[in-house]
């Protein structure tokens, strides 16, 4: 048994409707699930992936409006990959951030791979990671329908960056409970991998020592799912962490996949998320994301949950 790679990346922001407009109109990525929060329905989860929401291309986030500043530092995930096809796509992305004005920084090498820097409107520390010389889990597809041509769309999560003070505890975890295989240190980070590897399999360890505990906000990540092939997986999952003494969440019923949550000793929040049954399980997938959509736990509360939510404009730009 083993976990297949990054499933998805949760992250927090104070407005969905300027987090819409960044990952739509200007990021091009599709909004395949407009829903809420399972465990507080006053405020959105919005999800954005590649055409069909495939696992490993979801980012997702929660709207929290009185989210304050991110304060950086330790026990945190503090930076999230998102995959392109090649290098060209990265100069692509440089033009475009500059016409935009989308804070970023150079092309550079890391691992064999060129990616570059960005941050979205609330400071969400982001990387583009070229495909070019990458292997391991497969790619998703761009949405056709994005304002980004499909040659340079955006395909998936990459490595996901942890800070920690100490990287031996989480490491541990990794390796000796997840199955993660240490692949090597680049760049002072230590460089973790699952299932079929490669840029969408990856978790970077950064140790640092020289600042404090991350004060998290608008622009902070919430937690990273890793991918389990099922329920049947993810009931063994949890007798291995039931096992190794770590409390968890159960398995808990997302209805658009399953899950199982628990932090590890850096106090990370952890997932464990199932590939299916998928987005389009209530929705046709050519309108995923156009609507409010709620698992039918949730359906005899809609007007309720409609009347504490600000409507999204969804209408798509041209940039």
């Amino acid at each position: 048994m083993e976990l297949k790679g990054i499933h998805h990346v949760s992250a927090i922001t104070a407005n969905a409707q300027k987090n819409y407009d960044f990952y739509t109109n200007i990021l091009g990525m599709r909004l395949v699930k407009k829903t809420v929060n399972q465990d507080d329905t006053s405020m959105y989860h919005l999800f954005y992936a590649d055409t069909k929401g495939n696992p490993g291309t979801d980012l997702t986030f929660f709207e929290i409006p009185r989210a304050g500043h991110t304060y950086p530092g330790t026990h945190s995930i503090s930076t999230t990959s998102l995959r392109v096809k090649d290098d060209d796509a990265l100069i692509y992305w440089k033009e475009r951030f500059v016409k935009l004005k989308v804070d970023h920084g150079d092309i550079i090498e890391v691992m064999n791979r060129k990616s570059m820097n960005f941050r979205d409107h609330e400071g969400q520390r982001l990387t583009l990671v070229s495909d070019e010389n990458n292997s391991g889990v497969a790619a998703g597809t761009p949405w056709e329908k994005s304002p980004i041509p499909k040659e340079y769309g955006i395909t998936g999560l990459g490595p996901v960056h942890l800070s920690v003070k100490d990287a031996g505890p989480t490491k541990k975890v990794l390796k000796e409970i997840l199955g993660f295989r240490e692949t090597g240190t680049i760049n002072n980070r230590l460089v973790m991998e699952t299932g079929e590897g490669g840029s969408g399999a990856e978790v970077h360890i950064e140790e640092r020592t020289d600042l404090p505990r991350e004060k998290p906000g608008r622009g902070s990540v919430h937690h990273v799912a890793f991918r389990a092939a099922d329920e049947q997986e993810l009931a063994k999952w949890k007798t291995i962490i039931e096992k190794a003494g770590f409390p968890n969440s159960g398995l808990v019923d997302r209805f658009y996949f399953k899950s199982l949550y628990f932090r590890e000793p850096n106090h990370i929040l952890f997932e464990i998320a199932t590939d299916g049954p998928g987005f389009d399980t209530d929705e046709d997938i050519e309108r995923l994301g156009e609507n409010l959509a709620l698992p039918p736990f949730l359906e005899d509360q809609r007007d309720q949950i409609e009347a504490k939510l600000r409507p999204i404009n969804t209408s798509r730009s041209e940039n």
